[in-house]
């Protein structure tokens, strides 16, 4: 019986701990309960249970955009076919039932327009009646509606486009104020963002997307004004000119673009933020075209080696290869060689971001353009002309001294001064000044860099040169500065230049 209780009843060492465990177990409750209590930190936001709330407040201003374009068909003749040709009967009649051929000598009938059709996405921005899209969506488009939710069908006038950055502003007429979306601040927006696309994908009509912002600032190489938002938000075929909407129910993006071996979505879409966009759009409803601001340079980036040479400490900013003799730049007193690291306030960290910037400011107005020349930070003024798009490169001045026809050896370049008979072997411009690369060694840096024989160096680090003597003397007092790199302006047979840093150790 004692040994049967001993067994059953809990030890003294047991019993001695049951309180201590209780109390643990009590503690851990209150500290759980604490936790629970507190808020969230900002970057510990949860998902949202549901974007039905949002997708019913927005989907009424989203719309499918059908455009129609209707074409002149090719003409299909009879093969001339030699007389006496085997079959040359069965020929003439088979074309003449298909109606491809008028008559003996393969004369054709008239063409028959045929149509060509294109079906995208696209978004209400006012009430009575603007509505967004890309350019590619309409192209030239000579029939377009535009398709609401409801089932609506209006027929739309082009208001305005723009094909460097794909936008399309389309006028409809509507007999009651049309739902309406507001455009948000896109430049707050982070990667890991909730986002929401709503679109037309492969013609099936209004179909919501989630997401989160993948990244910002994507240049995709698809204009010169490349800045996209990229998302995972299931973008397709069709969804091109939808809206993509942040969780206040903003457009902050205008679905473009996707990245895809197979043409569906594989979670990398992207969108035109809507700080590109507004401004173009404003423009194409106030004046029907755009008006970009136009500076008259023509640049390139800055890697490490030409940060060097330029003494810039660190790479930045853009680099002026070129300077437009009609341009507003050429009178302010920018000069080729310039590296512009601010403009109207604006930093240019690469140069990128100076087209962007350039094209965004308002025709004739006067800005501040900061430059960094020979190491000296100064600032000049600037009253920015109108970019057409009919501008061509920019025309050059070159140094117009007569160079002498010695010829040597540097940096893995045979040079030579310029000869008429060199201008001939290597159709060098008439006007063309500098000193003639006639040989490149395939294992230098130079041809890394990939100069080429019959190019012609016009400056060694901002000073022109007229002679092999002039390279060579300026590689020489860069190394008795203790510099590691020699900036060289080269320019191709049609004059267009471009700096190459080259190592001089």
């Amino acid at each position: 019986m004692n040994k049967a209780t001993n067994a059953l009843a809990p030890s003294k060492e047991v019993l001695s701990q049951r309180p201590l465990r209780r109390l643990a177990a009590s503690c851990f409750a209150v500290v759980t309960l604490v936790a629970t209590a507190m808020p969230l930190p900002a970057y510990a936001r949860s998902a949202p249970e549901s974007f039905a709330d949002l997708a019913e407040e927005v989907t009424g201003a989203v719309v499918n955009i059908s455009a129609s374009t209707t074409v002149e068909a090719r003409n299909r003749t009879l093969p001339q076919l030699p007389p006496g040709t085997p079959f040359e009967d069965l020929f003439e009649e088979f074309f003449n039932r298909r109606g491809q051929n008028g008559g003996p000598g393969g004369d054709s009938t008239p063409s028959r327009p045929r149509s060509s059709n294109s079906l995208g996405s696209g978004f209400v921005i006012d009430p009575s009646g603007i509505v967004v899209t890309n350019n590619h969506v309409i192209g030239d488009a000579n029939d377009i509606s535009v398709i609401f939710p409801d089932g609506t069908r209006l027929k739309a006038e082009i208001v305005g486009k723009d094909s460097k950055v794909d936008l399309a502003v389309l006028k409809v007429k509507s007999d009651k104020p049309l739902k309406a979306v507001k455009f948000g601040d896109s430049e707050t927006i982070r990667p890991g963002d909730w986002v929401m696309a709503i679109g037309n994908p492969f013609g099936l009509g209004g179909s919501v997307t989630a997401g989160i912002v993948s990244a910002r600032g994507r240049n995709i190489e698809s204009g010169p004004y490349d800045n996209y938002i990229q998302t995972d938000a299931s973008i397709n075929k069709g969804n091109s000119g939808g809206p993509l909407f942040n969780m206040n129910g903003e457009v902050i993006g205008i679905n473009t673009a996707i990245l895809s071996p197979t043409g569906g979505s594989v979670g990398i879409g992207f969108a035109v933020p809507a700080s590109t966009a507004v401004p173009i759009i404003d423009q194409l409803r106030q004046f029907g075209e755009t008006r970009r601001g136009w500076l008259g340079v023509r640049i390139q980036n800055v890697d490490d080696a030409t940060a060097e040479a330029l003494n810039l400490g660190t790479a930045r900013g853009a680099l002026v290869a070129g300077i437009d003799d009609k341009g507003p730049a050429k009178p302010a007193g920018i000069e080729v060689g310039d590296v512009i690291v601010r403009f109207d306030g604006r930093e240019v960290k690469d140069s990128r971001d100076l087209p962007r910037i350039v094209a965004s400011s308002p025709v004739g107005k006067a800005v501040d353009v900061t430059i960094i020349r020979k190491g000296q930070e100064i600032t000049r003024q600037v009253t920015l002309g109108r970019l057409e798009d009919t501008e061509k490169q920019a025309s050059l001045q070159q140094p117009s001294t007569e160079p002498p026809t010695a010829t040597r050896q540097a940096l893995g370049l045979n040079m030579s001064g310029m000869t008429d008979e060199l201008r001939r072997r290597f159709s060098l411009k008439d006007d063309l000044k500098g000193v003639v690369i006639t040989r490149v060694d395939p294992n230098s840096a130079a041809s890394d860099k990939r100069i080429q024989a019959g190019e012609v160096i016009v400056e060694v680090n901002q000073e022109p040169v007229t002679s092999p003597a002039d390279v060579t003397k300026k590689i020489d007092d860069l190394k008795a500065q203790n510099r590691k790199s020699a900036l060289l302006l080269v320019a191709n047979a049609q004059g267009e230049v471009r700096f190459v840093a080259l190592s001089i150790e």
